[in-house]
């Protein structure tokens, strides 16, 4: 038991670790900045960050929420996201009943899988929530993530893998077809990156999971747009205010929780 838990708090730190590589990600991909060698730094005063800048969670509440050199208030979202990282992390984890004091190894490399499959649909959302765009390298390494996941299916566990090389194969058309329609117009075209990501989470998550995704992304999404309706009705109409729906943002938080839960479902009640 006590190394159970001991494992599981390791795992919500290394959840929170995530957590500030999904905020630092969400942040530079959209403008082209390098998110592995470049050092963390202010986006307000760019000061390069220190060892103690960069604690999740601790960082931002010993600093008050504010950058120790320019005194810039940090966005609150940037804890926010850090927490519910570590929190999803060890969800999974407990989603799949893992036993530290008897590992499975198809439980093991299943939860490695997951909880990249996972840091793929935040880093998705954030990017999405922030530019309504689905991240063209984040989606490449979901493909890329879901080729090594089917080989050591195939490799490993003997397992059917035909649906994988279908959806991939529509994966990689579309991809094509996104490329010809940048080259000719100059842009991505977002419902076609929509499509791309749906095969993602059809391929790793399976299909009924999607089916359960795509109905509460869509009550998520009217919920919302009732609630700022209403809050609209008390202040002036603005006409640069975005009218557009992040529907990968919904998508890929409904499919986390969703697949979290259908996870806990086959491995405690099946």
């Amino acid at each position: 038991m006590a190394v159970n838990i001991f494992t599981y708090i390791i795992i919500f730190i290394i959840g929170t670790l995530f957590g500030s590589f999904f905020t630092l990600s969400v942040y530079r991909l959209p403008i082209g900045q390098d998110i592995i060698h470049k050092h963390s730094y202010c986006p307000n005063c760019s000061h390069k960050l220190g060892v103690f800048d960069l604690i999740p969670i601790f960082s931002y509440i010993f600093l008050g929420g504010k950058c120790r050199y320019c005194g810039q208030k940090i966005r609150i979202r940037y804890l926010l996201l850090e927490l519910l990282s570590g929190i999803v992390f060890v969800l999974f984890a407990l989603s799949l009943n893992l036993d530290f004091n008897n590992l499975e190894q198809s439980k093991i490399i299943y939860f490695i899988f997951g909880i990249l499959y996972i840091a793929s649909l935040f880093i998705i959302a954030g990017i999405d929530k922030e530019n309504i765009s689905i991240q063209k390298e984040i989606m490449i390494f979901g493909i890329i993530l879901e080729v090594v996941y089917m080989i050591y299916l195939y490799i490993l566990e003997d397992f059917n893998i035909y649906r994988y090389v279908i959806y991939l194969s529509i994966m990689l058309i579309l991809l094509i077809i996104d490329t010809a329609n940048l080259k000719k117009k100059g842009n991505n075209n977002y419902t076609i990156w929509i499509l791309m990501l749906s095969l993602f989470m059809i391929n790793f998550s399976y299909e009924y999971v999607y089916i359960l995704t795509v109905i509460y992304s869509c009550l998520s999404i009217a919920i919302v747009t009732m609630v700022k309706k209403l809050k609209n009705k008390k202040k002036p109409y603005k006409k640069d205010e975005p009218k557009e729906i992040p529907i990968g943002f919904y998508m890929c938080i409904c499919n986390i929780a969703v697949y979290i839960l259908t996870t806990a479902y086959i491995t405690y009640l099946i």
